[in-house]
């Protein structure tokens, strides 16, 4: 794995360094005197473009000395500002030479719009394209046995030649969470900041193949060419560490992707959103604004990370007074929070433990790359939890979604190796459920209470704040932006309309404001915004190792035996003249429990037996003709005897 640095010089190779499989495209970064935000610097073939301008309009100036007051005052005039904030340019003279219309931009969605997960977004500019993010999503209670479902990748296949880079805004599952299964197939450049990547390493070491994969780390105000697109990165805070917009400078125009974002004036790491830039690119006019939609539909402003803190810091001394040992379930990647329960435990005198693999890994990650600060001898293993007095111990886990196979739950069901929790413990579940898991993370919560646990969560008490923008920073965003276009992302349909809806109230007209779908290739430029083609866009399950082989038939069957259950029969017939010579044996699984419904399983065999010689009787030697008369006379008869409908399959041999 070849990693690079983009920061304010273009990459040097090191005397001594490997050679990388991808040469870092060249980068600059200028910094604003007022707000300290960058800007992209024009290369040197463009630099010389202002002086022959400046040249030809002296020489169509001179012949205006002699023209009327009026004609002065006309040629004088400044650009007509349109209503988004862009300049307008001049019409053209009558038999001057007409300017050619730039290059428009095409934006097609692969994820992450009608839906919560699963982001992916392409931008096509002639010759050259990216992808903002690619993540997965988890799957619904539909989907029995999935483990993940990501974007449909058939439209970046069919344009692989163009595509320059993957570009993250953040090191979230729903952004990264697809990557792996995209590079096994093709060995794209990937560019995002220090925690993303370092997030990122570890998924692409579990698929055995980080040393092939080209990761290009970027600082925030970095700018990145792509042949016709600059991608510029800048700083927002989010729920993570690391996360920036991107702005992508075309020649159509500026298109900024806000990623997710919230705006926070007190963050964790300091490190206060760029909004100075976001201003600075709305005075140069934003062609279009992509914006995170999670939080469209709450008013107001989205509370600060640092009031969890100050609840963490009420519920540690009510759990000290009693005495009892405090379990933390949070997201693995909210590396703020687990930052303040640090120093909380290093405030009240406790110890730190972690349990969960992806929690393991964030807070090493953290810890190696500086985002967690975490003083010496305060973490132990978790397997020396109980060497130390409950009154003593803060445990960090994972589980706040009620995954069944995660610590907590597995906490929750006795079914943890090292912790067993019950009335000393003080649990606090620091996370809203995504939705969906609502009734998983009830049942873990129910559990925990039958073992005399105390239990906190969220609509208890302030212990979660969201990493998303309410409805007065996407209103803020909006009108720092001035955007001639706008198109809602991240969110289901109620997300997206509502925040269209928001950028109609800031005065954009309702033409301007597209609200589009999964599978939509949007055509952007100065004279207009439509959907200029549908493409393949749907849902590719991962199951184990399978990827997109289990479709809607198998997930059907799937369901069946669930619902249903199963019936197999099995029979011997002559291969002479199709009458049985063993058998037959009806087993079921999930459908009776045999021992109590033998009358039943009697009347099935003695059903199978007379299809079969009826068949063999009139000279039927088909087997799909056999099996298809056995499963539908035995299916008849469950129904008739029950009123449920198992899966049945026949399983016919011949002799």
């Amino acid at each position: 794995m070849q990693k690079e640095i983009i920061t304010d010089n273009e990459y040097k190779k090191t005397p001594g360094k490997k050679t990388a499989k991808y040469q870092a495209p060249k980068q600059s970064k200028t910094t604003s005197k007022k707000s300290g935000a960058a800007k992209t610097a024009k290369p040197k073939s463009a630099a010389k473009a202002p002086a022959k301008q400046s040249a030809k309009a002296a020489a169509e100036s001179k012949p205006a000395k002699k023209s009327s007051a009026k004609k002065n005052a006309a040629s004088a005039a400044p650009a007509v500002q349109t209503a988004a904030g862009l300049t307008a340019e001049k019409p053209a003279r009558k038999g001057g030479r007409k300017k050619k219309a730039a290059t428009p931009i095409r934006v097609t969605f692969l994820g992450g719009l009608n839906e919560i997960g699963k982001n992916m977004t392409m931008y096509e500019c002639g010759d050259d394209a990216i992808i903002v993010d690619c993540g997965m999503a988890f799957p619904d209670d539909t989907m029995l046995g999935i483990d993940m479902v990501i974007p449909d990748i058939t439209y970046l296949a069919r344009n692989i030649h163009k595509v320059r880079a993957i570009l993250l805004t953040h090191g979230h599952e729903d952004h990264i969470g697809a990557i792996p299964y995209v590079l096994k197939e093709y060995r794209i450049p990937v560019y995002g900041t220090q925690l993303t990547l370092g997030l990122l390493e570890g998924k692409l070491r579990e698929h055995n193949i980080l040393s092939s994969c080209s990761l290009n780390v970027v600082e925030p105000g970095s700018t990145v060419d792509f042949g016709c697109i600059k991608a510029e990165f800048i700083n927002v805070n989010h729920s993570i560490p690391g996360a920036v917009s991107i702005a992508l400078h075309t020649p159509a125009g500026i298109i900024v992707q806000t990623g997710d974002f919230k705006i926070d004036m007190t963050p964790i790491s300091g490190d206060i959103i760029d909004l100075g830039r976001f201003a600075e690119l709305g005075k140069k006019g934003v062609l279009c604004l992509l914006a995170d939609s999670t939080n469209a539909e709450r008013p107001g402003y989205t509370a600060s990370e640092r009031t969890v803190g100050a609840s963490f810091n009420t519920l540690f001394q009510s759990a000290s007074a009693t005495g009892k040992r405090i379990i933390i379930a949070t997201f693995a990647s909210n590396v703020h929070r687990v930052q303040q329960i640090i120093d909380c435990a290093e405030r009240f005198g406790r110890k730190v433990a972690v349990s969960g693999r992806s929690m393991i890994n964030t807070v090493a990650i953290g810890q190696e790359m500086g985002y967690l600060n975490v003083p010496e001898g305060l973490l132990v293993d978790i397997s020396m939890i109980n060497r130390y007095p409950k009154e003593q111990m803060v445990l960090i886990t994972t589980g706040s979604q009620g995954e069944p196979m995660s610590a907590l739950s597995r906490m929750a069901m006795n079914d943890h190796r090292q912790v067993e929790v019950g009335q000393d413990d003080f649990i606090i579940i620091s996370a809203n459920p995504i939705p969906g898991n609502e009734k998983t993370v009830g049942n873990v919560v129910n559990e925990l209470l039958r073992h005399g646990c105390e239990v906190v969560y969220e609509k208890m008490y302030e212990v979660h704040v969201s990493g998303h923008a309410c409805q007065e920073e996407l209103k803020i965003i909006l009108g720092l932006t001035k955007p001639q276009y706008f198109i809602p992302v991240h969110g289901e349909q109620k997300h997206l309309q509502k925040h269209a809806g928001l950028a109609s109230l800031m005065g954009l007209p309702d033409s301007n404001i597209m609200v589009a779908d999964l599978g939509d290739s949007v055509e952007i430029s100065t004279d207009g915004i439509k959907v200029a083609e549908r493409v393949p866009a749907g849902r590719v399950l991962v199951d184990g190792l399978g990827v997109g082989d289990v479709g809607s038939v198998v997930l059907r069957d799937r369901k069946h035996l669930g619902q249903d259950g199963l019936i197999i029969a099995v029979a011997t017939i002559d291969s002479n003249d199709g009458h049985l010579l063993s058998g037959p044996h009806v087993v079921s699984r999930g459908f009776v429990y045999v021992r109590d419904a033998e009358p039943l399983m009697e009347e099935a065999c003695a059903l199978v037996t007379d299809v079969i010689e009826e068949c063999a009787d009139s000279g039927v030697r088909d087997w799909a003709a056999i099996k298809g008369k056995v499963r539908d006379e035995l299916s008849r008869m469950m129904y008739q005897r029950t009123k449920r409908s198992p899966m049945i399959l026949p399983v016919i041999m011949e002799v």
